[in-house]
């Protein structure tokens, strides 16, 4: 009996590694996941970016059209007075031409307005990018240290995990099953040590026979309390 409970003991300790070897994976894998989030979030303000200053040539493209339009309007209505014989008509024809000119002149702002937001834009876009790749070239870097570290955990659980096996097969199917209830109900601690009379799992007081028999090592025992398997530890000197 003596030989299962050490046994025992070696698996807990074997899960409770391989337990904190998947929390450390886990959190390896959330730094991971956090590094890709941050180039991504850089690369999506990038397109936004690059949206507004699509939208932006697009529209000073339709102002050119415009003021371009408008300047062909102006010379043909320039031209049409030299052949205009009244005064009515002249007078009419050159309100036109004030009319036209006007909106040239604010098509004009409106396209100044426009070249100056595109070379603000541009500009930050630029920057943008310039630190988006540095972030890229970093994030690769610190990916490959991220994924070495994971992978080398991982390593480390395939091993225990060959352990936990080994042992597990040179304990009884029922003890094994027994073992990983507690082991779920408990958080993780199947067993608990008994010492000085006290199981350490719940620090609740064992009753005198049943500690006095763990010395005998006779038959597997649990604390009356928790129901954790009890392993006798005696305290050392």
């Amino acid at each position: 009996m003596k030989k299962k409970l050490d046994m025992l003991e070696e698996l807990q300790e074997v899960d409770q590694q391989i337990d904190a070897l998947k929390a450390a994976q886990s959190g390896l894998q959330a730094e991971l996941s956090g590094i890709n989030q941050g180039v991504e979030a850089a690369r999506e303000e990038i397109a936004i970016l690059e949206t507004s200053l699509t939208q932006l040539e697009t529209e000073k493209a339709g102002l050119e059209a415009i003021h371009v339009a408008e300047m062909e309007n102006i010379v043909r209505s320039e031209t049409n007075m030299k052949e205009i014989k009244t005064n009515k008509e002249f007078q009419a024809v050159g309100r036109e031409i004030a009319a036209a000119r006007k909106q040239v002149t604010d098509i004009e702002e409106q396209l100044l307005q426009k070249i100056s937001q595109i070379e603000e834009l541009s500009g930050d876009l630029a920057a943008k990018k310039s630190k988006c790749d540095e972030l890229a070239e970093n994030s690769a870097q610190r990916i490959v240290a991220k994924q070495a570290e994971i992978d080398k955990i991982q390593s480390d659980i395939d091993t225990d995990i060959d352990r936990r096996e080994s042992v597990t097969k040179e304990l009884p199917a029922s003890l094994v099953k027994k073992f990983t209830i507690l082991r779920e109900q408990r958080r993780g601690h199947a067993l608990a040590i008994a010492r000085d009379g006290y199981c350490m799992g719940c620090n609740m007081h064992l009753p005198p026979q049943l500690y006095n028999n763990l010395y005998k090592y006779e038959e597997l025992l649990a604390c009356p309390h928790c129901q954790r398997i009890l392993i006798l530890k005696l305290q050392q000197q």
